[in-house]
């Protein structure tokens, strides 16, 4: 590949002085070479990464190839298959598990082209053993992000070899990867104390020898969710990768088998999580077949699938893995091969999150997080006061985390207070109501009865919407009345507390669309204790208002009240907090320039 441009930026890895770094570019993409023997990356990876992190800003792909030598005579170095070994899962695993500890907001993925079970005699790695050389690469694989930049952690002999040493690994990565014309080359050099067994130099290219070869199966099966691609997913598809040789099933789960998780409405959809997880894999290892499917059920295609060997599984879905044997034996079919990987601590985890790291707990840490960002058709709303539509199902707490809004600054407007003085006498809607439901409808004192009114409309769809007809715009004219009281009063921030906000098209006198989601028998459970009604009447109820996933469709930010109220308070605060730094950068980007 031609370089049109040579860069060689030298990076100190531990320590990394900030003064050497305050100048240096960073990179969207980029792509780690690792050349340090195997049986010591594991304590040279987390410094490494925490050094690329600091050139890289979103996609780090690792390529591994121990014992190369960038600085040797003799010609330019190539790629070599490698054979898939323990050690080489175990690094995997900890890899991933230091990423998620060091450079968490990065993408790392872990590249396995080069890596493929020889035979038993295959005693050149040049040649793989057969008298023909072995190229894993015949042409540049292209990747779904063109790497930038190329890292590494070959340690110098001599600091005058940092142009040669460049120009080879740019030259080498080249013939590997389709990468990003001018690419950079960094230099990762790692202080490390010298560990007591270092690898001779004659040996490093023996590297495999000395560790356990991996039995590797032609087609291998997993499952899982997939929601938010994270570490210990990586891990689970990149050492699946390594088992296998031909095939790869993965099952994707969906509908019935989402139902029970948690923050279920945050889940990604399926189809963004399927082209996720085909991204990744054609990455990792184009080589194979894959093949995902949906599941509808705990065991998909695994039961009757004739031609699979081996399933992937952790500690905590061994007992799946079980399963799933147990109905190929009653199928007829042969038991798989259980293969067990460990589960990722997650260091960052709270209270009330999972010790591993899981989709779960990092769906609970966008709570109260900006999901997406406001439409930008509101250049006809005014940024003072900054108007925040919260609404949610029936007992969901929408209520009171308005109130604690309110209690950080907010002006609360409560529509559903509104709403009964569109009822008053002599108001617009009052007269209106009267006319289209009967004047049978009036109180002794003139009011409307809004529980008979209720009976006229509950269950007829058309004489429903008859009345929201009436009704909703009046309450919205109420609204932007407030509104408008509020920006006269100097108030810079109004909630609009509305459980129709979304049905009633209230969006556009909004800034942001907040909703308040809450897990359908918890709902149940409150709505029959506040308000003394059957659970039939509480389902009945939930079912003709929007579902949490409709609303979550439309939501800027999601808060959920399941939890403690110390949580709930946590999670608005964060709102509240990240919504001022939104409204500061608003208004300084509709400053005319000075």
């Amino acid at each position: 590949m031609a370089i049109s441009v040579i860069k060689t930026l030298c990076v100190a890895c531990v320590p990394a002085p900030v003064t050497h770094l305050a100048n240096m570019s960073m990179f969207s993409t980029g792509i780690l070479v690792l050349t340090s023997p195997l049986h010591t990356l594991p304590l040279r990876i987390a410094p490494v990464l925490s050094s690329a992190a600091q050139v890289v800003e979103r996609t780090l792909y690792v390529h591994l190839h121990p014992g190369l030598n960038l600085g040797a005579g003799g010609g330019q170095p190539r790629p070599v298959f490698i054979q898939p070994v323990v050690d080489l899962s175990s690094l995997i695993t900890g890899l991933y598990s230091n990423a998620a500890n060091v450079c968490g907001h990065l993408d790392v993925r872990v590249l396995l082209t080069n890596v493929r079970a020889q035979p038993n005699n295959a005693s050149s790695p040049e040649t793989g053993g057969t008298g023909v050389a072995c190229n894993p690469f015949p042409s540049p694989q292209p990747l779904s992000h063109s790497p930038e930049v190329v890292l590494t952690d070959y340690a110098l002999q001599d600091p005058g070899q940092s142009p040669l040493v460049a120009q080879c690994l740019q030259r080498y990565t080249g013939h590997c990867y389709v990468c990003t014309p001018g690419l950079a080359s960094v230099l990762l050099h790692p202080q490390l104390q010298k560990l007591e067994e270092e690898v001779e130099e004659g040996q490093k290219d023996d590297w495999d020898s000395r560790s356990e070869r991996m039995e590797t199966y032609s087609e291998v099966v997993v499952g899982g969710t997939f929601d938010r691609l994270h570490g210990a997913h990586k891990t689970l598809l990149n050492i699946s990768c390594l088992l296998a040789n031909k095939r790869f099933l993965i099952g994707v789960c969906d509908q019935e088998l989402l139902k029970k998780k948690v923050l279920k409405e945050l889940i990604e959809p399926y189809a963004l999580r399927v082209q996720r997880l085909q991204e990744f894999l054609q990455d990792v290892k184009p080589s194979l077949q894959y093949e995902i499917v949906p599941l509808s059920d705990p065991f998909g295609p695994s039961v009757i699938d004739a031609q699979l060997q081996c399933i992937v599984v952790s500690e905590e879905t061994r007992r799946g893995g079980e399963a799933v044997n147990k109905k190929r034996l009653e199928n007829g079919l042969p038991g798989l091969v259980l293969h067990e990987i460990q589960l990722l601590k997650d260091a960052h985890h709270t209270e009330m999150e999972e010790e591993k790291i899981s989709s779960s707990s990092l769906r609970s840490r966008l709570l109260g997080t900006l999901l997406t960002d406001p439409k930008q058709n509101k250049s006809h709303l005014p940024l003072v006061p900054y108007v925040i539509g919260l609404t949610g199902g029936s007992g969901s707490g929408k209520s009171s985390i308005a109130q604690q809004l309110e209690a950080l600054g907010a002006v609360r407007i409560d529509s559903d207070q509104l709403g009964h003085e569109t009822y008053r006498p002599g108001e617009v809607a009052y007269n209106r109501v009267l006319e289209e439901f009967g004047s049978d409808l009036i109180n002794e004192d003139k009011t409307i009865n809004r529980r008979a009114l209720g009976r006229k409309v509950f269950g007829n769809k058309e004489r429903l919407k008859a009345l929201t007809d009436i009704v909703w715009p009046e309450i919205a004219l109420l609204v932007k009345e407030r509104i408008q009281q509020a920006r006269e009063e100097g108030k810079q921030v109004c909630v609009v507390d509305a459980a129709v906000l979304l049905e009633a098209g209230w969006t556009d006198i909004v800034h942001e669309v907040w909703v308040a989601v809450i897990p359908e028998e918890e709902a149940v459970s409150r709505i029959t204790v506040r308000d003394g009604v059957s659970q039939e009447d509480a389902v009945r109820r939930l079912q003709s208002q929007w579902p949490n996933t409709q609303q979550v469709e439309q939501a800027n930010v999601v808060l959920c009240t399941l939890w403690e109220p110390e949580i709930t308070q946590k999670q608005v605060r964060k709102a509240w907090d990240l919504l001022q730094k939104r409204i500061q950068q608003s208004r300084e980007g509709a400053k005319p320039p000075s």
